[in-house]
């Protein structure tokens, strides 16, 4: 009996391992790719670009208003064909390691858990929910507008609303290793992955976008 309990775990162990390297690592780390889903699951890069917070008004805001990101060109030069079924992964390269004796030691000082707090961080730092984001570009003079927020103003215009944004579902693969599945159909057009606090180029303000296009 004992040796049939050891015998189911290693066949679990060997699927769950045969599951993740249906998966390929990514060049780079901290970037989201397409998931090319064939008989090799190949990733591809998007079009990466940063661009800082536009706020835009009209008659002193009486006119309206725009917020948000814009790319050069009205289109992405990653073209991936329109399907029912679209994903994305995202990877940090490694685990995170928050935690260390001294911040530890701190943390009981302070009264708080080292543990949960460690956790926490872990969460915050790692799970691409929590910092990335799908967004639809409007395109205009040779232009792909990523709009967080606007309003038409106060002459019948339409009251503020949130930009064209899309869901996705987050599935963890692996330690520092997601997969994010799109909820719904993309329609055609423009489209970009909003990172927050990720890669060198937020140092200046600005926030990473991860382009492409839905044929």
């Amino acid at each position: 009996m004992k040796y049939s309990a050891i015998a189911l775990v290693l066949v679990c162990s060997g699927f769950v391992l045969q599951a993740q390297n249906k998966y390929p690592d990514p060049e780079f780390s901290k970037e989201v790719y397409f998931l090319k889903k064939d008989s090799v699951n190949s990733l591809v890069r998007l079009e990466k670009g940063s661009s800082k917070m536009d706020n835009k008004t009209k008659m002193g805001g009486m006119g309206g208003y725009e917020m948000g990101y814009t790319l050069d060109e009205e289109k992405s030069t990653v073209r991936i064909n329109k399907q029912p079924d679209l994903s994305f992964v995202f990877s940090t390269g490694a685990s995170v390691n928050t935690s260390s004796p001294e911040k530890d030691s701190m943390m009981r000082a302070n009264g708080m858990d080292p543990a949960m707090m460690n956790a926490m961080d872990g969460m915050s730092m790692n799970d691409p929910a929590n910092t990335i984001s799908l967004y639809k570009a409007e395109t205009a003079k040779n232009k792909r507008k990523f709009l967080m927020q606007k309003a038409g103003g106060a002459f019948g215009g339409k009251k503020s609303q949130s930009g064209d944004k899309y869901t996705f579902s987050v599935r963890k693969i692996r330690e520092g290793y997601w997969e994010l599945v799109i909820d719904k159909p993309l329609p055609k057009g423009e489209y970009a992955f909003k990172m927050m606090g990720m890669g060198p180029s937020n140092m200046d303000g600005s926030t990473t976008l991860f382009a492409f296009g839905i044929e």
